[in-house]
């Protein structure tokens, strides 16, 4: 590991230099595969469940429960993988995942009463397993010390996003096809399949932490104050994921052009997509936290401008430059957890920010349909603004939390290396 930090020392950090990384492959493509149900499953709820009742509400609820207990249960996961190892996390998990999946399907097709389907919605998504996160985890053993980290969280971003733009689209060809069960089958196969195939790559996993002091050293990661900063700016870009999703299909379902919600979509993900390989193709100079803070505040100054477009090039071009700002924001959040949480911690601690993401577009999927129902076409996109918003005071506010302290020190605060010991 040594000689490949060293080596990324002396070029200029990119993709190629990035990918060069010894060992990446192994844990990169399985990862790709694993987290790829990941944008699968909410899409594919929807269209089960709305195929055998007929309703969206009933759909949007049962994928809304997914949502909130992923959420929720992500966290855990996060510090159950930091203390137990990923490899030992993973098989359970998604061993419970494929078959609540599965459940939830036949409860489904079997015209099941609503309680039965939240009953099986929550643990499907409790045991979403966090791929992601894990694979960043797996960058942070690898570049240690590396001025290639920012490149890792850049592409770390591109993949999320691709993964959003493809999932989707894989389960609802699957979905319409072949049969309506037949997303959320294939995102259980695809979980177990990949999951256990991560899984098995055990040579780049985080070393797990034993000991003495493995009560200190596996404290919770929302105990340093920088997380929970970041969690709330996350929330914040997750009222806009959520925003848009509902009020982009609200305004093309007004102007009588339902299809063209995909395209703007699509030009929303795409400039979150373009902008993610530019940063990672950039060695930048400014601090992590002064860079965060530009960013959020180009991505509240963007969000704030939505709620008044009222054409469709007008939207899609607000839309691109959305897109544009989300991802500095969540490539130099990623960024500063390396600097923040000490490794024994970092997978919880990119579950609590992914999870907040997930929070966030739950919460705004909620309220911008609500204001999309009670107000004026378009009324949904004050969702985004507002979260940005209050996103951006927090993180002004306590920005002097976002700085790394001596790790001693954070010891004391319950997250932290050992304490040294002395040797003769």
């Amino acid at each position: 590991m040594a000689s490949t930090v060293t080596s990324s020392k002396t070029s200029r950090p990119g993709y190629g230099q990035l990918l060069r990384t010894r060992g990446a492959w192994t844990f990169l493509l399985p990862g790709f595969a694993a987290r790829q149900p990941f944008a699968m499953l909410t899409i594919s709820i929807v269209l089960l469940v709305q195929h055998t009742t007929g309703s969206y509400g009933t759909a949007g609820a049962a994928a809304a429960v997914t949502g909130v207990s992923m959420a929720l249960f992500a966290p855990w996961t996060g510090r159950l993988a930091d203390r137990f190892g990923q490899r030992a996390v993973l098989i359970p998990g998604v061993l419970v995942h494929a078959l609540a999946g599965l459940s939830l399907t036949a409860l489904a097709l079997a015209d099941a009463p609503l309680w039965a389907l939240f009953a099986a919605a929550v643990p499907t998504g409790a045991s979403v397993p966090q791929v992601g996160p894990m694979v960043r985890a797996r960058w942070g053993v690898k570049l240690q010390g590396s001025p290639l980290m920012n490149t890792a969280a850049a592409f770390e971003s591109v993949t999320d996003e691709l993964t959003f733009v493809v999932g989707p689209l894989l389960a609802t060809a699957l979905c319409t096809a072949v049969d309506p069960a037949a997303g959320l089958v294939t995102e259980a196969a695809l979980t177990l399949v990949g999951g256990l195939l991560f899984a098995a790559q055990k040579s780049t996993q985080p070393t797990v932490t034993t000991g003495g002091h493995a009560r200190v050293e596996h404290a919770s990661a929302l105990r340093v104050p920088g997380v929970r900063v970041l969690a709330v700016a996350f929330l914040g870009i997750g009222s806009v994921f959520g925003g848009m999703q509902v009020s982009l299909a609200a305004f093309t379902e007004s102007i009588g052009e339902p299809g063209l919600n995909g395209v703007l979509y699509g030009i929303f993900a795409a400039g979150n997509m373009l902008s993610g390989v530019a940063c990672g193709a950039i060695a930048w100079k400014a601090a992590p936290q002064r860079r965060l803070v530009v960013g959020y505040g180009a991505l509240a100054l963007a969000a704030a401008g939505l709620w008044a477009a009222h054409s469709v090039l007008l939207l899609a071009g607000l839309g691109l430059l959305v897109g544009m700002c989300i991802a500095p924001a969540l490539i130099t959040g990623y960024t500063l957890v390396e600097d923040l949480v000490p490794a024994g911690a970092r997978t919880e601690a990119f579950t609590w920010l992914t999870g907040a993401v997930a929070l966030g577009q739950a919460g705004a999927v909620t309220v911008a349909g609500q204001l999309e129902d009670r107000f004026w076409d378009g009324a949904g996109f004050l969702v985004p603004l507002g979260g940005t918003a209050l996103a951006l005071a927090t993180l002004v506010a306590l920005r002097p939390r976002l700085v790394a302290r001596p790790r001693s020190r954070t010891v004391a605060r319950g997250v932290g290396h050992r304490a040294p010991v002395p040797v003769d």
